[in-house]
């Protein structure tokens, strides 16, 4: 089953609000208690794409990808190294279900994200 998923920035030093301009939006397999399905993943990597958007900047595009040892990450361009990935912070073990939080290390950050929505795409 593949879910459609969107993070939105939560409360930062920056954005004490949150920002609903600034997150992401990826497609995954989920088991039915919301974690990543690592092995539907496996057949249904193709589609496990994501676009990251940020508020006056053109969105990028994607894919998630499983990295060795099982995090998972954000991947951009198919030529690089994985250099410029931007890893899940324990994506593995987290439940993605409206109103929880991940991490998502960005350059040498790691940002809070709020689940906002999860939808069935297929």
């Amino acid at each position: 089953m593949l879910y459609k998923i969107r993070l939105e920035l939560a409360r930062t030093k920056d954005h004490p609000e949150g920002a609903h301009d600034i997150g992401y939006e990826f497609a995954a397999p989920l088991t039915v208690d919301g974690h990543i399905d690592a092995d539907q993943w496996h057949k249904l990597k193709d589609h496990c794409r994501v676009v990251r958007f940020r508020r006056g900047e053109e969105d990028d595009v994607g894919h998630v990808i499983r990295k060795p040892g099982g995090s998972w990450a954000f991947h951009y361009d198919v030529h690089s190294d994985g250099e410029d990935d931007e890893s899940g912070y324990r994506f593995a073990n987290h439940v993605f279900k409206v109103g929880e939080y991940v991490s998502i290390r960005e350059d040498d950050e790691l940002l809070p994200y709020q689940v906002k929505r999860v939808q069935q795409v297929g």
